[in-house]
């Protein structure tokens, strides 16, 4: 770990190279606050869950942005996503998504296609993990 004290992400030489957008390994700098997030799904300010998979996409990121925003928190700071899908995933739609919010400095990250989500309209689950110095 270096001086800066930032949360650092990396790609060991000896792990095969990710198949997605996301970092093998990512440190947590000594004395971080952790931050857990319970899943972000796809829903507007209104209450609604649109129907289609991109739809509660786009909303579950903008309400990721909101969430971190609540904290001071930026993309920066997230070491770890979690997410949960009921049916196939748009790939480039998402990691369009993926990338508006993370640039190219990916936090780690797991998939994981489900029978169902807490409510039967949920088509995505986004859980998020953060640490800032």
């Amino acid at each position: 770990m270096n001086n800066t004290q930032k949360v650092a992400r990396l790609n060991p030489k000896n792990v095969p190279v990710p198949v997605g957008n996301y970092s093998h390994v990512t440190i947590i700098p000594k004395n971080s606050n952790l931050y857990t997030f319970s899943g972000q799904i796809g829903i507007d300010n209104n209450g609604s869950i649109p129907s289609s998979i991109n739809e509660q996409v786009a909303y579950t990121f903008i309400n990721i942005g909101q969430l971190l925003d609540s904290q001071n928190l930026s993309s920066d700071d997230v070491i770890k996503v979690n997410i949960w899908a009921t049916e196939e995933i748009d790939w480039n739609f998402l990691n369009a998504k993926w990338e508006e919010l993370f640039g190219k400095v990916y936090p780690s990250m797991t998939i994981a296609y489900v029978k169902g989500l807490g409510l039967e309209e949920l088509k995505i689950e986004i859980e998020i993990w953060a640490a800032q110095q």
